[in-house]
């Protein structure tokens, strides 16, 4: 199992607001930027921002971070095997699947598998 990359997350009201400020951080514009459920999400730099009402974004707040891995299957295996529980079984997604575990020491995190497509344009080889 590999890690690809991964996303500090950061929570907003609207969208349009923040990515400016994080445009210029980065020297970036967004990688994605789409909905899901009630929220936006944009991916830029190393940043994965969550934005919405609050009732809506903290359906998404028990994970610290967002971990994109080259096989979720696997990632799977790996969390099961040191005891990770679960929150959230394999979900498509409209960049691939993913799921939320949380790890035996408590820590929850998103693991993400994206669609091929992403994965050759948003990681270098």
């Amino acid at each position: 199992m590999s890690i690809l990359k991964t996303y500090a997350r950061l929570w907003t009201d609207d969208l349009d607001r923040a990515l400016p400020l994080l445009r210029e951080l980065t020297g970036a514009e967004p990688d994605l930027r789409l909905g899901f459920e009630a929220v936006e999400l944009a991916a830029i730099g190393d940043f994965l921002v969550i934005a919405g009402p609050a009732d809506e974004r903290a359906k998404y707040a028990h994970a610290s971070a967002t971990v994109v891995v080259a096989d979720l299957d696997a990632c799977r295996a790996t969390l099961a095997a040191a005891g990770a529980t679960l929150t959230t079984p394999v979900t498509p997604s409209p960049t691939g699947r993913f799921l939320y575990a949380r790890h035996a020491d408590g820590a929850e995190i998103e693991y993400v598998e994206w669609v091929p497509e992403l994965v050759e344009r948003l990681i270098p080889r």
